[in-house]
């Protein structure tokens, strides 16, 4: 499946969920990640996202499609990290 992830986490948490995310999807934006990812590996990036929010303070949304191809993405201005360079 292809998701976007958003977070907004107290700033002391902020390094340790972007670590987290990096490890899964790809950086976009500060706090925003996307990409291809599996459901076992998502049920894992959530679980230790998890142990590292404090759900009374911190938030990370989840968008969700079966593929890229049902996204439309528009960027204006920079973008940080274009998806679509092939090396």
């Amino acid at each position: 499946m292809y998701i976007i992830l958003v977070y907004d986490m107290k700033q002391q948490r902020v390094g340790k969920m972007l670590k987290l995310c990096r490890r899964y999807l790809h950086w976009i934006q500060n706090s925003v990640f996307e990409g291809e990812i599996s459901e076992v590996k998502l049920a894992e990036l959530l679980a230790k996202a998890r142990t590292i929010m404090e759900e009374e303070e911190d938030s990370l949304i989840l968008f969700k499609s079966r593929t890229q191809q049902w996204l439309e993405k528009q960027v204006v201005g920079r973008e940080r990290s274009a998806l679509d360079t092939i090396l």
